[in-house]
């Protein structure tokens, strides 16, 4: 596995333990304060509204109650914390580019005036939306969105997220499937800019290790039959598969264990989830994927308090809990900028989220939105350590400091981080 670490311009990799990846970076040094009534009181009670745009339904469905439960969590402490800023949260489905339930649930959002939209979490979806919210002065923050095409995209400086590009996802699969000691590879891969993205720093990194890809094929959205791409990858005998999928892998892997031995399958933040009896016993036994954020195993009091939380406002227990931290930390930057602009103007919280973030500004370092919150009432600058990680905006609203977890598969179909 690897180590990107930016610094002045260059980039170098070397080896670290501990089954993840961390990307780091060197920021700008800036200065500013919110303004505060004498005492360090707030300078008057915040309402931010925010609304979402997860999967409620589509092909990432799997991810929405943990992304949604993390937005929720956030809000309530958010709420009891009263700090002198209150998040009202509007849910909202995005769904996938098939069903195109953000056709409807986007300007459903913007006409409930809303100051940000949390989503999507698929790249190819946020992609068919980003320009009309950023067109309505509105902030887009994704927890889950990954491809490398936001780092570039002409966003208004109106676009943040929480998970990191997929340049480092893909180094980290690619010398992982290497090491391993794997010298052929085969790759099912959704055709978005997220599969095709993904795919090509994977295949990079792969072939930089010495190894060669010997089949890449493609399918749609909407696609449920896969026959015809688990043939031609099969009939190019890979000594591995790397499956850049959606939930559409639950109808692949059958037919691809069936004769493909499961330890030398590979899945993606996309597709990692637990299968538990939707299987036989041991059927991915040995399988591994990656995931960006810090390790699940290491947020048993995240997770246990989100569930608990989750569970106590009447919904079901959580079996997954991807990108849920990343929601969360979204939410609360949201409160933490709009705080330290002292407005919910749109344009005025995303002028602060690099600030709290620790991307600019000398900022005293803080773990909880209270007390970062008193820090921005007494002040000064809050650099906020969320519980998906340091975060670190750029410029761009990307994060600079990121984790990339690897897991594997056991006897029970679910999945625990590898030694």
């Amino acid at each position: 596995m690897g180590v990107f670490s930016t610094a002045s311009g260059s980039r170098k990799t070397r080896v670290v333990v501990g089954g993840v990846a961390l990307l780091g970076a060197t920021a700008l040094v800036l200065s500013g304060c919110a303004p505060t009534e004498e005492g360090g009181a707030p300078a008057g009670d915040l309402t931010f509204k925010v609304g979402t745009a997860l999967p409620v339904t589509g092909n990432l469905a799997f991810l929405g109650p943990p992304e949604i439960a993390g937005t929720e969590y956030a809000a309530a402490e958010v709420n009891e914390a009263a700090k002198g800023i209150t998040i009202e949260l509007t849910q909202g489905d995005s769904g996938d580019t098939d069903n195109k339930a953000y056709e409807t649930e986007i300007p459903r959002l913007l006409g409930e005036g809303v100051g940000a939209i949390i989503g999507a979490a698929s790249s190819g979806t946020s992609l068919q939306f980003i320009d009309q919210v950023v067109g309505a002065n509105v902030i887009q923050f994704s927890p889950a969105n990954t491809s490398a095409e936001f780092t570039t995209y002409d966003d208004k400086g109106l676009y943040f997220r929480t998970a990191p590009s997929d340049v480092l996802q893909g180094e980290v699969l690619g010398n992982l499937i290497a090491e391993d000691g794997n010298e052929t590879l085969g790759m099912i891969v959704l055709n978005d800019s997220y599969g095709t993205g993904l795919a090509s720093f994977t295949k990079e990194a792969f072939e930089a290790a010495g190894g060669e890809v010997v089949s890449e094929v493609t399918y749609n959205t909407g696609d449920t039959n896969f026959s015809a791409q688990i043939s031609e990858v099969l009939a190019a005998s890979p000594d591995a598969i790397a499956l850049i999928t959606f939930e559409e892998v639950a109808t692949m892997i059958p037919e691809i264990v069936s004769s493909f031995p499961a330890d030398k399958l590979y899945f993606v933040d996309g597709n990692l989830a637990n299968f538990g009896d939707q299987f036989p016993a041991g059927t991915l036994a040995g399988a591994k994927g990656t995931l960006p954020g810090l390790s699940i195993d290491t947020l048993g009091d995240f997770t246990s308090g989100l569930n608990d939380f989750w569970v106590g406002e009447g919904n079901e227990e959580l079996t997954e809990f991807s990108y849920a931290a990343e929601s969360y930390d979204a939410v609360i930057l949201l409160a933490l900028a709009s705080l330290a602009a002292g407005s919910t103007d749109p344009v005025e919280v995303a002028a602060k989220l690099q600030e709290v973030s620790g991307g600019s500004g000398d900022g005293t370092k803080c773990t909880t939105f209270a007390e970062c919150a008193d820090i921005i009432n007494d002040g000064g600058v809050a650099d906020y350590d969320g519980i998906s990680g340091p975060i670190t905006f750029d410029e761009v609203g990307d994060p600079t400091e990121a984790t990339i977890g690897i897991y594997q598969y056991g006897e029970d179909n679910t999945y625990t981080a590898a030694d």
